[in-house]
Formats: C-alpha cells, structure tokens, sequence
C-alpha cells in the first residue's frame, strides 16, 4: 500500500464522527479532501490537530470542521497571492478561508487556492535540499 493512504482509516473515521453530529459540514469536509487529494498524487493525508492535515513532502494545508463552518489552511498562505482578499487571518505565515455552503468551494477559489499552496511547498522544500 502506498504512504499515501497509510492513514485513511482515521481520516474515515473522523469523517464517520463528523457525519453522526454534523450537516453540510461533512460534506464540505469530503469535497474538501477530494479536491485536495485530486490536485497530485504525491499528496498524503493524515489526522492532526483535529482535522486532515495534506502534505507532499511537507505540510501544506489542512480541513478543519467548526460548529459554524469548515476552515481550509495554508501553511503558508501569507505567501500565497490572493488579488481578490478571500484569504482570513494574519498571522505571520497562515491564512485560510471560510467555507460555509458548497457554493463556497467556487466562490472562493478553493482549488486554485490548493494548487497555489502545493506549488509554493514544493518549491520551498526543494530550495531546503539543495
């Protein structure tokens, strides 16, 4: 079995406690995950800090589920470009968007965001081996 689904068994089962408490949460945070899972092969998932952290080499953004709404962060969002302001929070390296409806995964360009996002990791943990 790849590294890559090491930890699928409890990713499905904080998505099965997900689903006994919660609404469209669940099913913003399965999308969530599919898209993100989608966007390369390289990418690996695993459960941490009370949601799905994605890497591919190295961290790079996270689904977390909230009593409100569904949170996706960039590791290093600040460094991500974001003409439209779509982007919350201002921390030094974080950002991430608030997600509350399907239509959201549209309106705030969820997977451009994604690919930003793995396109910066990738280049900074190159620049690290070398």
């Amino acid at each position: 079995m790849s590294d890559r689904f090491l930890n699928t068994d409890k990713v499905d089962d904080l998505l099965d406690t997900l689903f006994l408490h919660e609404d469209v949460r669940v099913d913003l945070v399965s999308r969530l995950r599919g898209l993100v899972l989608a966007a390369d092969p390289r990418i690996c998932e695993e459960v941490k800090y009370g949601g799905i952290l994605f890497s591919a080499g190295s961290p790079f953004c996270g689904v977390f589920s909230h009593p409100t709404h569904v949170m996706l962060e960039f590791s290093r969002g600040a460094d991500l470009p974001d003409p439209d302001r779509l982007l919350e929070g201002d921390g030094k390296k974080r950002r991430h968007l608030k997600l509350t409806v399907p239509t959201d995964l549209r309106r705030k360009k969820v997977r451009e965001f994604v690919l930003l996002a793995l396109a910066a990791t990738t280049v900074a943990s190159t620049r690290q081996r070398r």
